[in-house]
């Protein structure tokens, strides 16, 4: 199962790390605590939209960039566990299996 938390901590810490720049940095230009911004990169928590907007802000990306990566990001995991059709010898129907 997807947890859009997970996808979107990861985009953000990737985000922050190749700007080279540090939790404490980053939660003080978005007004965030810096265990609450650590949380969030995580995954634990979930942040509301108003402090994605900050943390995007404070990061000078666009949010639409950070929600695009998030959904390529879903994308890729669901086809890792998507099933895959496989025909069967002697049988008309086919049979599913998953690729995770």
């Amino acid at each position: 199962m997807i947890l859009l938390r997970h996808e979107l901590g990861e985009s953000l810490r990737e985000r922050r790390q190749q700007q080279g720049r540090t939790l404490r940095d980053v939660a003080a230009a978005a007004s965030v605590s810096l265990g609450y911004l650590s949380e969030i990169e995580r995954g634990v928590k979930e942040a509301s939209s108003e402090l994605l907007a900050a943390i995007c802000v404070a990061l000078d990306v666009p949010l639409s960039v950070v929600l695009d990566d998030v959904s390529r990001r879903a994308a890729h995991v669901e086809s890792l566990g998507a099933p895959v059709s496989l025909p069967v010898a002697g049988r008309a129907d086919v049979v599913s299996a998953s690729a995770a």
